[in-house]
């Protein structure tokens, strides 16, 4: 299980910010919450770290998704 959050313009397509969801891995909580975390610019952190590619997660691991950010 993780504690996952959704940031941005994820939290409103979704219809929820916080959830706790059952997943082992990463890659099996991006697969859980399908095109909602996949595309360009969106972002994974695990334990406020931001993640490149898979790793385990615990029922302790909060996971947040960030969508793409721009600015000036």
């Amino acid at each position: 299980m993780a504690r996952v959050l959704l940031f941005g313009r994820l939290a409103d397509a979704a219809g929820w910010r916080e959830r706790i969801i059952e997943a082992a891995s990463l890659s099996a909580l991006r697969a859980a919450l399908g095109d909602l975390v996949e595309g360009p610019g969106i972002q994974a952190a695990v334990d406020k770290a931001i993640v490149r590619g898979d790793m385990a997660l615990t029922a302790a691991s909060e996971v947040a998704f960030l969508p793409p950010m721009s600015g000036g």
